[in-house]
C-alpha cells in the first residue's frame, strides 16, 4: 500500500486585542516546516498474512498433549514458552477451530501483544470477533479501544448532505456527482431483478428477473435475461430463452471475455448435485446456447452453490456455498483448473474473507487482482449486507474493506459488479431487510470502491502548542472527475486516511467549529510536498484582519478584501447555526456623526458581501458601525488612527454543535 503522510499543524488564536488586529486571516507557509506530505511510488504494502495451511484438509485440529503443556506452563506463568507452542498449535487450525476454540486465539493474540508484536495481536482479535458463536462482550469491547485510532468514523449520510447543501453556493466545493440511479423500466420489473454482470466491453447486461411467474408451481421462476447498450442506453431486457432458462431456476451468471462461455446457478436440476449447482453453456456458431453442463462433483456439492465469477485469468472460479464445513452460514469459496482445463476441488477462502456470518455475490474485477463480495459478518459494517473489496497480494487476501456509505445503506447491498473502465457499479439494493423487493441500481464507482485506489493518504490534525488532536470533517474531492470520497470525523487522537488513485488532482476540504476551513489542492503526481496550516477561532475575542481597509471616506468592497471576506462567508456556510456580527470602527478625525454614518455604511457593505457570496439569511448576520465611539487606543500618532481604524468579526457560538 503505497502512503502518503500529512501533519496539519494548528495555531492557537489567543493573543490580545491588539496582537489579533495584526493577524490577517489567511494561511502562510510554515518558515520551519516540521512536517511534509509526501507520495511514495511502491507497491501496495502486504498486510501480515496468518497462515492456516489445515484449512482445506482436516475439518478440526486436536492434541490434547500439546493443551495440557500450554495449560501447565500458563499456571506457571511461563509466558515466554507458552507462546511459541500456542503459535504453532493455532496454526494447525481447521475450520471448526476458529469458533470452536475461538478462546485461543484471543489468548495468542494477548501473548503477541505482551510481547509488542501489535500487528499480530491485532490480526488475532480480528479473526475472534469475526469467528465467535458466543457473548464476548468484554473481548469487543478491548478491541474497539484499540481500533479506535485506526478505524474509518464515516459521517452519517443525512448529515453528509447537509454539508453537501451548505457548500453548494460554493464554486470550489461542488457537490459531488455520485447519486444511485434505479436503472429504470427497461430493466426492472416489479418482481426481484439482482444479479448483474457485464459483457467485457461492457455491451451486454446480463441479471435474474423473477417476472416469469410459474402457473404450474404457483410461484416466480428465475430465469436471465440480458439487456444490449444501445447510445448509452439500455434497450428493453429480453429473456435468454431456451435452452439457457428452463422450468427450473438459472440466474447468477457470469461471461468469459470472447463472450462464448457463461457459467451460471440452476437450481432444483434432475442432473444436479445438491439445492443449487452451477453449470456452463457454450455459444454456438448460429449464436445460440448450448452444451449446457454441469460443473461436477469437485465443485458443486449436495447444498447451495451459485454465484460464480471468472478471475481475470479465466481460470479460477470465485462463487458462495453454504455447505457443511464452512466457517459461516454461506461462505466463499474458489475452485481453479489443472493442466488439462478441468477444474479441480473447490476450497474454502479462509478465516479472513469469511465469517461466523455469510459472504456471498462474489466479483472479481476483470482487469486488476481485486475481489469484491458482499457480507454481514464483517468488522465495518453499516447496515446488514455490505459490499468490501479485497486485494490479493503475494497470493494473499487481505483484510477487506467497506467500499464506504456512499453506496452501502441501512438496507442490503447485494450481487453486483462493475464495468470493465471502473467508471460505473451496478448492483441490486433493497431499501428493507425485503430481498423480495430487489431492484438494479447504477452508481458512478466510489473512490473507496475503486480497484486502483491503493495510494494512502494518512494525515494527523493537531494543536500546535498544546499537541492535542482537534476534531472536524474532512472531504477529499477528485477535481478531475468531480467525484467525492466519502467524509469522515477525524479520528480520536486527530489522525485520518483515505485510499486514493496515484496521478489525480484532489481538493482537501477540512471543516470544524473549532478553526476556518481549511482548502489545499494536492496532486498526486510524482512525489509531491505541502504544507497545512489554518487559525483556530477564540469566541471571546473578536477578530480584526489588517487587510479589511477601505478608500478614505468611501464604503465601496475592494478587489484586494475579497479573500479575506470569502473565507468568513464559508465559515457561516460551513457552520449553519453560527451568528456573526461585523463591527465599524472609524479613528477620531472629523465628524463623529459622519464617522459613525461611514462606519455603518461600511459594515452593511461587508454584510451584503458575504450574504450575496453565499446565498444566506441576513437574520444571521448583524452589521453595527460605531464610529470612533470604542477606541482600542488613544490617538497620540498616525499609527494609533490606523490601529482605532479597523473592522472586527465576532463569532458568536451555539451551545451545541453538530461537530
Amino acid at each position: 500500500m503505497k502512503r502518503l503522510f500529512i501533519l496539519l499543524l494548528l495555531l492557537p488564536l489567543c493573543f490580545s486585542a491588539y496582537q489579533i488586529q495584526a493577524q490577517q486571516l489567511k494561511q502562510v507557509p510554515l518558515e520551519q516546516p516540521e512536517a511534509g506530505l509526501k507520495v511514495h511510488k511502491s507497491a501496495p504494502k502486504p498486510e501480515l498474512h496468518l497462515n492456516f495451511p489445515n484449512l482445506n484438509k482436516i475439518p478440526y485440529y486436536h492434541d490434547r498433549k500439546q493443551l495440557a503443556l500450554i495449560q501447565k506452563l500458563e499456571k506457571r506463568r511461563q509466558y515466554d514458552q507458552v507462546l511459541p507452542l500456542l503459535d504453532k498449535y493455532v496454526h494447525s487450525f481447521g475450520i471448526q477451530n476458529f469458533y470452536k476454540d475461538t478462546h485461543l486465539l484471543w489468548r495468542l493474540g494477548q501473548l503477541h501483544e505482551r510481547q509488542g508484536n501489535q500487528e499480530k495481536a491485532t490480526a488475532l482479535f480480528r479473526l475472534v470477533l469475526k469467528h465467535h458463536r458466543t457473548d464476548i462482550t468484554r473481548v469487543k469491547s478491548y478491541y474497539d479501544s484499540l481500533d479506535q485510532n485506526t478505524k474509518d468514523y464515516y459521517v452519517p449520510l443525512d448529515y453528509y448532505y447537509e454539508l453537501v447543501e451548505y457548500r453548494k453556493s460554493i464554486a470550489t466545493f461542488k457537490p459531488p456527482k455520485g447519486v444511485y440511479l434505479n436503472m429504470g423500466n427497461p430493466i426492472n420489473s416489479p418482481y426481484a431483478d439482482y444479479g448483474p454482470t457485464l459483457s467485457d466491453e461492457n455491451e451486454v447486461f446480463i441479471y435474474t428477473s423473477k417476472r416469469n411467474m410459474d402457473d404450474f408451481k404457483g410461484r416466480s421462476n428465475e430465469d436471465l435475461y440480458y439487456s444490449k447498450q444501445n447510445n448509452g442506453f439500455w434497450e428493453e431486457a429480453k429473456s435468454f430463452g431456451k435452452p439457457i432458462n428452463s422450468i427450473y431456476n438459472e440466474g447468477s451468471a457470469c461471461l468469459s471475455r470472447d463472450g462464448n462461455t457463461l457459467y451460471f446457478a440452476r437450481c432444483e436440476a434432475p442432473d444436479g448435485y445438491g439445492n443449487c449447482d452451477i453449470y456452463k453453456a457454450t455459444k454456438q456458431a448460429d449464436g445460440s446456447w448450448g452444451q449446457i453442463q454441469n460443473l461436477g462433483a469437485k465443485v458443486n456439492s449436495d447444498a447451495w452453490d451459485s454465484q460464480p465469477s471468472l478471475s481475470k485469468s479465466e481460470d479460477t472460479l470465485y462463487f458462495a456455498s453454504d455447505r457443511l464445513g464452512g466457517f459461516g452460514l454461506s461462505d466463499l469459496y474458489f475452485t481453479h483448473k489443472n493442466k488439462k482445463g478441468e477444474w479441480q476441488p473447490a476450497q474454502n477462502m479462509g478465516p479472513v474473507v469469511n465469517t461466523r456470518e455469510s459472504e456471498v455475490s462474489p466479483f472479481f474485477h476483470p482487469k486488476y487482482q481485486v475481489l469484491y463480495f458482499s457480507s454481514r459478518g464483517q468488522l465495518n459494517n453499516f447496515g446488514d449486507f455490505d459490499i468490501y473489496k479485497t486485494y490479493q497480494v503475494q497470493g494473499h487476501w487481505q483484510e477487506p474493506r467497506n467500499i464506504g456509505p456512499l453506496v452501502n445503506g441501512r438496507g442490503s447491498e447485494y450481487y453486483f459488479t462493475i464495468d470493465a473502465a471502473s467508471k460505473n457499479l451496478y448492483y441490486a439494493r433493497s431499501e428493507t431487510d425485503d430481498i423480495q423487493n430487489l431492484d438494479l441500481y447504477s452508481f458512478p464507482l466510489p473512490m473507496e470502491a475503486h480497484p486502483l485506489a491503493v495510494t494512502k493518504v494518512e494525515g494527523t490534525l493537531k494543536d500546535s502548542v498544546t499537541n492535542k488532536p482537534l476534531s472536524g470533517v474532512i472531504s477529499i474531492i477528485d477535481l478531475e472527475n468531480g467525484i467525492e470520497i466519502s467524509s469522515k470525523y477525524i479520528r480520536p487522537d486527530g489522525s485520518f486516511e483515505f485510499d486514493l488513485i496515484d496521478n489525480t488532482n484532489y481538493m482537501i476540504l477540512i471543516q470544524s467549529p473549532d478553526f476556518f476551513t481549511i482548502e489545499r489542492e494536492l496532486q498526486l503526481k510524482d512525489d509531491t510536498s505541502i504544507q497545512l496550516m489554518t487559525t483556530m477561532i477564540d469566541y471571546n475575542i473578536p477578530l480584526v484582519f489588517q487587510n479589511i481597509e477601505f478608500d478614505q471616506n468611501q464604503s465601496t468592497i475592494k478587489a484586494e478584501m475579497e479573500p479575506v471576506l470569502d473565507e468568513v462567508a464559508y465559515f457561516l456556510i460551513d457552520h449553519p447555526t453560527y451568528r456573526l456580527e461585523i463591527a465599524g470602527h472609524t479613528d477620531g478625525a472629523g465628524d463623529p456623526d459622519f464617522n459613525l454614518s461611514l462606519s455603518q455604511d461600511r459594515a452593511d457593505a461587508i454584510k451584503r458581501y458575504i450574504e450575496r457570496k453565499v446565498n444566506i439569511e441576513d437574520s444571521r448576520i448583524d452589521a453595527i458601525g460605531y464610529g470612533s465611539r470604542k477606541p482600542l487606543r488613544a490617538e497620540k500618532t498616525e499609527e494609533d488612527r490606523r490601529i482605532n481604524r479597523r473592522v472586527e468579526f465576532i463569532v458568536t457560538k451555539p451551545k451545541k454543535q453538530k461537530l
